[in-house]
């Protein structure tokens, strides 16, 4: 069967439209469950941005704080500042995990304490 030139374009052109629709529709359930993005730092006790909120004060360079409920996932909108997390408390441990000054991520494992140290 022999396709004419219109014929291969609006289906060429439907393929697109649905590859498109697909990505979309896939970027909006990734960003499901997490709150809004807006200025500061939060952690949650839970994955996703679920779960209590604890906001962070960014202006409060180096000082370690101990958490009284593990993180398990941040959410960072600074242009200056990052979060440094921890597994241990007194932010110790052998794997700190950083965050960048603009982030939402789930937590490689629970965070026990945190610093905020210049992005």
């Amino acid at each position: 069967m022999m396709f004419t030139k219109p014929i291969a374009r609006r289906a060429a052109a439907a393929a697109t439209v649905a590859a498109a629709l697909t990505v979309l529709g896939t970027a909006g359930a990734h960003a499901d469950g997490w709150p809004p993005l807006q200025d500061g730092a939060r952690l949650y006790t839970g994955t996703h941005g679920t779960g209590t909120a604890t906001s962070l004060d960014l202006s409060e360079f180096g000082t370690c704080h101990t958490l009284a409920v593990p993180a398990g996932s941040v959410q960072v909108v600074s242009g200056s500042a990052s979060v440094v997390l921890y597994a241990a408390t007194d932010c110790t441990g052998a794997y700190p995990w950083a965050t960048g000054s603009l982030a939402q991520s789930d937590t490689p494992w629970t965070m026990r304490s945190y610093r905020i140290v210049p992005a």
